[in-house]
């Protein structure tokens, strides 16, 4: 193949190039030169259920791009579990697990040449982190998810890795003894695959299949089900016509695909997460994306689907009732789509769903019909405010009162928050105020999943507010906002709320205030100093020198390049239109 990268770099003098010998060592025949080199970039690990399949689908899909005719080459990616990291010091290491990934990925495909590359992620920051490198590469790619768990059972109801997290409040509070929590904790999880609700692992994967990135269907598969390795063995081999064709990243991750993406996350109820990390992929594509982008698809796309942390269902529920397919089908025959995007196929999205019913199936629950959704436009809300003039995000699903006024109660760190909850020094009307956990204050934006979790169990999940400059867990769900923008240790305003300040949270008008004067807030900052960072070495401090506001994505090359540059050409993505 002439135009192969690999071809210019491998051929060199036919005979004589010092490349070649180094590759007959692992494998290369004469024959095998002419072939596309390709990456199988693949996270397995055994220290979670989210990784454990993942050396399966690689050999499956190595295989298969032999097959096909390329030249598959194999190599690892890190991950870290979000489920067994959260509510530690671990924690702060997630998101920075997704710049390794991205960078890892990047650095082998382009230090060797190769022709293209199929990535294959389980854990919640795989996905954003091969997608990042697949957009600075901009080489032919294609994604494969691990798949998601099952659910467990216990008295009749579905488990999720959340149901644990829930239950330790509930213990908290008296609700259920020593024996219902150990019986809950040892059936949350019976098997491999990533976390079974529509947390941020499955919102993220059904975001790529959204965008094309991904085969059709492959987003809601079990991992333990034979159907997976398949998809992962067609992905290969879409890959190599992919790359006979050179079908780039840059033709198919376009504003289109952003604002397809955007349109399946708010209709299946996906995670906050989602925000942030569109917004990195995007950066690194060149496409203009912004917080407001959301919030106009936002406005336009109702909830169709009744899934966990919220609903009743988990994603292999879904699966069943027609996936994402079924729901992206309801949303292009309504113009919510952009149906002439195109998909790693070839094929438009139009044309991939010509078949799938107009309308999900009369004999399932997961996916309502058009005209009765779970709610009447998207869950994820961005809000503004003199506590976040760059922007905060809200999940406002599953909850009865959008709006709270109350007095803040200040936390300096997760853990304080925590300790507060489970010693039942929180009150019903309380906004709970955590801060010093952002991007570069935690460092590393830790989810907030076991204090959330803690206050469902509780029951105060409808009673309270909390507000963040971290994260949360796609398994979070409750009055809570995240993402405040600028963070508490670059000085934002959330870095001047004192014990008791009123607290203003009102998703149905978007606003998030501080009910304190300007004067006195005039007063506080100047009296203000930045804190002493928490590290001064290793992988968290140079995070923390670089990583960006997650109002841009909490992205750590944000200052080299501007946003409308794009990968390798300098070029400039022209903005579509809104959805609506």
């Amino acid at each position: 193949m002439s135009d192969n990268r690999r071809s210019r770099v491998v051929t060199q003098g036919v005979q004589r190039s010092p490349n070649r010998a180094m590759l007959r060592a692992v494998g290369f025949g004469d024959a095998d030169f002419d072939r596309p080199i390709v990456g199988v970039a693949n996270g397995f690990s055994t220290i979670t259920p989210c990784n454990l399949g993942l050396g399966d689908l690689a050999v499956r899909a190595e295989a298969s791009l032999r097959q096909a005719g390329a030249m598959p080459q194999l190599f690892g990616t890190i991950t870290i579990s979000d489920g067994i990291s959260m509510g530690t010091e671990g924690m702060k290491y997630s998101l920075v697990s997704r710049e390794v990934i991205a960078d890892s990925i990047e650095t082998v495909c382009n230090g060797q040449s190769l022709d293209g590359v199929l990535a294959i992620g389980g854990c919640d920051k795989n996905m954003p982190g091969a997608m990042i490198a697949i957009a600075r590469l901009n080489i032919p790619a294609i994604f494969v998810y691990g798949g998601t768990i099952k659910p467990g059972h216990y008295n009749g109801r579905d488990l999720t890795l959340v149901s644990s997290f829930e239950a330790v409040g509930e213990f908290s509070a008296g609700k259920i003894d020593e024996q219902e929590l150990l019986d809950i904790e040892r059936r949350a999880c019976p098997g491999a695959g990533s976390c079974g609700g529509m947390y941020t692992a499955n919102t993220m994967s059904s975001a790529f299949e959204a965008m094309g990135m991904s085969l059709m269907y492959s987003s809601t598969m079990a991992a333990e089900d034979p159907e997976k390795a398949d998809s992962a063995a067609l992905s290969a081999k879409v890959l190599v016509e992919a790359i006979q064709k050179q079908i780039l990243p840059s033709q198919i991750l376009t504003r289109q695909a952003f604002e397809n993406a955007i349109a399946v996350i708010m209709a299946i109820g996906g995670s906050t997460n989602a925000v942030l990390h569109l917004l990195a992929i995007a950066h690194s594509m060149g496409v203009p994306l912004v917080l407001d982008d959301f919030e106009q698809i936002r406005a336009r796309v109702p909830v169709l689907c009744d899934l966990k942390p919220s609903g009743r269902f988990v994603a292999t529920d879904l699966h069943r009732a027609g996936g994402i397919p079924q729901v992206m089908r309801m949303l292009l025959d309504r113009g919510l789509l952009h149906g002439e995007a195109l998909t790693i196929t070839g094929q438009s999205v139009a044309e991939l769903l010509r078949d799938v019913p107009r309308e999900p199936s009369a004999d399932q629950e997961v996916i309502r019909p058009w005209h009765n959704p779970v709610y009447s436009s998207g869950h994820l809300a961005i809000l503004r405010g003199n506590l976040a003039s760059e922007g905060a995000v809200a999940k406002i699903s599953g909850i009865k009162k959008p709006s709270i006024t109350g007095p803040a109660r200040v936390f300096e760190s997760e853990e304080q928050c925590m300790a507060a909850i489970l010693s039942g020094r929180i009150q019903p009307g309380d906004v709970l105020v955590v801060r010093y956990e952002g991007p570069k204050g935690g460092p590393g934006m830790r989810e907030m999943l076991s204090p959330t979790s803690a206050l469902i169990g509780a029951g105060l999940g409808d009673a309270v507010g909390l507000i963040t400059d971290g994260r949360f867990s796609g398994g979070t769900y409750g009055l809570v906002v995240g993402h405040v923008a600028p963070e508490a240790y670059v000085g934002g305003t959330i870095a001047l709320v004192e014990e008791g300040d009123l607290i203003s949270i009102d998703a149905p008008t978007r606003k998030l205030e501080l009910l304190v004067d300007e004067a006195e807030l005039a007063a506080r900052r100047a009296a203000w100093t930045p804190p002493q960072p928490r590290y001064t070495r290793g992988v968290l401090a140079k995070y923390a020198h670089l990583v960006s506001s997650s109002s841009i994505g909490a992205v750590t090359d944000a200052h080299l390049a501007a946003h409308d540059e794009c990968p390798e050409t300098g070029g400039e993505h022209k903005a579509t239109q809104v959805l609506g």
